[in-house]
């Protein structure tokens, strides 16, 4: 078993693509033993079993996995200077793809990767407008947990729970020009047992999960233990984004015209999945030119 440099350390400030590399014939590819910690793993004997489980996903999809993971070893040096051969794999995009597919997904760096290479695939196989919607739907799900959050940081200032429907509505209140979620809905014709944000477009989510994010940092950092001062802090943070927004020439919340409903572009997606397959430049994989 290859024990020398087991456990390595998780670095923090990579990309998936600042880690390709390109053989001798300009074939890019990527090593496995940068690619390791990258994914959350420690041991190279755990991802090694992630590696051997693409390889089987490779074969089963009918492609030639000597084509995407082309055996290697490689020079490490070890803390007191000693030189020694270690294994490694020279890994295809598509490889890499497929290691993600096949890792660990309770480890985030692996939840990350496959949702990098989801929409990454997605973007090859579907058109523009669905890989908008994407992100939009990924963008939604964020500004759900970052309610959730806010809910928690109002509570712990003092705000009771049946004062939640007030809090929130003060946030709309400050960024909408005074509207507040019912005000809002009919401007916009969105019927009321509709949730407002699953009818907001791209733009508007980033609007008020930046209005939630910075009333739930406002109110731990100063430190609010008061209901009354909790809902004020809440409308006049969304005062501070409209103006932030009216000083860069924005479109004001209240005049962005309601999105398509969320659920609607849920199940699209869920139609579109992407298929296991390669694109046609890479069809090739790194089979015979990657690097001795």
């Amino acid at each position: 078993m290859d024990q020398f440099n087991d456990q390595v350390p998780v670095p923090s400030n990579l990309s998936f693509e600042s880690l390709k590399k390109l053989n001798q014939h300009g074939t890019e590819y990527w090593s496995a033993r940068d690619l390791q910690p990258f994914l959350g793993y420690s041991h190279w004997r755990d991802f090694k079993n992630a590696i051997k489980k693409a390889m089987e996903s490779c074969k089963q999809s009918g492609n030639d996995p000597s084509h995407h993971f082309a055996g290697a070893r490689n020079p490490i040096t070890s803390g007191k200077g000693r030189i020694q051969m270690v294994e490694d794999y020279h890994l295809s995009r598509f490889a890499c793809y497929l290691i993600a597919q096949n890792g660990d997904s309770r480890k985030p760096e692996i939840a990350q990767a496959q949702k990098y290479f989801a929409i990454q695939t997605r973007r090859q196989e579907i058109s523009d407008q669905m890989a908008a919607d994407l992100e939009r739907l990924e963008i939604r799900e964020q500004a759900a947990i970052e309610f959730k959050a806010l809910s928690g940081a109002a509570r712990e200032a003092g705000v009771q729970d049946k004062m939640f429907g007030i809090f929130h509505d003060a946030g709309y209140k400050g960024l909408y020009g005074g509207l507040g979620v019912d005000a809002i809905k009919a401007r916009k014709g969105i019927l009321s047992k509709e949730n407002l944000m699953d009818r907001m477009g791209t733009t508007e989510l980033v609007n008020n999960q930046f209005r939630m994010v910075q009333t739930r940092e406002k109110l731990k950092r100063e430190g609010i233990k008061n209901q009354r001062d909790a809902i004020e802090t809440h409308e006049a943070v969304g005062e501070e984004v409209r103006a932030a927004i009216v000083k860069i020439g924005g479109t004001l919340p209240e005049n962005i015209p309601p999105a398509e409903s969320i659920k609607r572009v849920e199940k699209r997606l869920k139609t579109a999945k992407p298929r296991l397959a390669l694109d046609p430049k890479d069809t090739l994989g790194i089979a015979n030119s990657s690097e001795s």
